[in-house]
């Protein structure tokens, strides 16, 4: 019996997505769990893999095209089957609900995941089908000037002549080095339109808008209250440099940081919280995520289990995630769910910030660089160490004041001297 593939909701925040490549063609067999194609989110670009059986009869959208969440994108059923009466029309999401996330891992503790979810197909109503449009003079020309050996997406080469941008200069981060729509979002000079004064509006990216929203819900829902203190962090310093000394790869400072927040999570387990209404959820893991900057967005790849990880393997699992955030490539379960998240932008000189809270969290750590400052160690004595500011943002309906102070005089003394991190 023929029926509807849907475009499924692969990330908690995603509201439509973009066809990249079909790998399946109309024709081909298909089974549960083959990936039929790949899909650019609002996060990142995921597999989409099938939940239907028996043969791909026809693709509604093409390469390049995009869909929203709930939509048909294809149809399959047995082979020589008559979908024409699936052709013609198109579901969509109805009004105030949300399509589940595909993958089953994806974390629930979540404001913006639905507790309760309906099935797609209760969720469609009719609507004509997304079709392909026919290519102009103007299309073929630019497909014609296209470089050699510079692939690109349907829709990207069609933005570019929009804009007239060159593709020459954009490094593809889809298959295979294929340039892709977020690949041009990236390039925000392109993005612009000149104003007189000198002016520019900058148009602003799925991602972008999602990150707008779930900060303004975090900042305004959760009544956020800050904490600052300084660390001495020559000891953390000098022994992560005889580590590095000892190791064929250098292990990061951040890796250190999770590592000792991890402890300090396990002595004051009210900061690894979740405020969800009627209750408060003690997570039984510590899963850290870490804020990485992307070109059009912050995004927070996880590790997870970090109580019962050591600091080498806490490393090689962040560097994996760290480069694959960078490439848009993780999938949602490596970047939701956080109990507990670190921003650090000391690489960038910074000295001191505060951060917005990432839920479904309850505090946020924000980490300055490290600077050698001139110190009084006995009256009338000057020295000189080696400190970093740290700012605890909580969410006050969790973390009580002196409860978030605790916590943060632990990690500082652990900071302070590593050892006590074993104890």
């Amino acid at each position: 019996m023929a029926e509807e593939v849907l475009m499924l909701a692969l990330s908690p925040t995603m509201e439509s997505g973009t066809i990249l490549k079909w790998h399946k063609r109309e024709g081909d067999p298909i089974k549960n769990g083959d990936v039929l194609c790949e899909v650019e989110t609002d996060k990142a670009t995921m597999e989409y893999e099938s939940q239907n059986e028996g043969t791909l009869l026809k693709i509604l959208v093409p390469e390049g095209g995009q869909a929203e969440v709930g939509r048909t994108i294809a149809v399959s059923g047995e082979k020589g089957e008559d979908v024409t009466h699936l052709i013609e029309r198109e579901p969509e999401a109805k009004p105030d609900s949300k399509p589940p996330a595909l993958s089953p891992t994806a974390e629930t503790v979540s404001d913006e995941i639905p507790e309760k979810q309906a099935g797609l197909r209760e969720q469609a109503a009719e609507k004509k089908p997304p079709v392909k449009p026919e290519k102009k003079e103007g299309d073929k020309a630019a497909e014609e000037r296209l470089p050699e050996g510079v692939k690109a997406s349907p829709l990207a080469r069609k933005l570019a002549q929009e804009e007239g941008i060159d593709l020459e200069d954009i490094e593809g981060s889809g298959p295979g080095g294929r340039i892709i729509k977020r690949d041009l979002d990236r390039q925000s000079v392109s993005r612009t339109e000149e104003r007189r004064g000198g002016n520019r509006e900058i148009q602003v990216s799925a991602k972008r808008r999602v990150i707008a929203r779930r900060l303004s819900e975090s900042k305004y829902s959760a009544p956020h209250y800050y904490l600052t203190a300084v660390a001495d962090a020559g000891r953390l310093v000098s022994a992560r440099k005889s580590l590095n000394h000892r190791m064929e790869k250098k292990i990061s400072f951040n890796a250190f940081l999770i590592r000792l927040a991890a402890e300090a999570l396990k002595n004051h387990p009210m900061v690894n919280a979740s405020f969800l209404g009627d209750t408060i959820l003690q997570f039984g893991s510590a899963d850290i995520g870490l804020a990485v900057a992307q070109p059009d967005g912050l995004i927070a790849p996880v590790v997870r289990d970090c109580w019962n990880k050591g600091i080498l393997r806490i490393d090689d699992e962040l560097k994996d995630l760290v480069e694959r955030a960078q490439k848009g490539r993780l999938k949602p379960e490596e970047f939701t769910g956080a109990t507990f998240t670190i921003s650090n932008l000391g690489s960038f000189g910074i000295y001191e910030f505060t951060a917005i809270i990432n839920p479904p969290g309850s505090a946020i750590l924000a980490v300055g660089e490290i600077r050698r400052e001139a110190y009084e160690p006995e009256p009338g004595g000057v020295g000189f160490r080696s400190v970093m500011h740290l700012t605890l943002s909580c969410d006050h309906r969790v973390i009580d004041g002196a409860v978030g102070a605790r916590f943060l005089k632990s990690l500082v003394d652990m900071i302070e001297d590593p050892i006590t991190a074993l104890l």
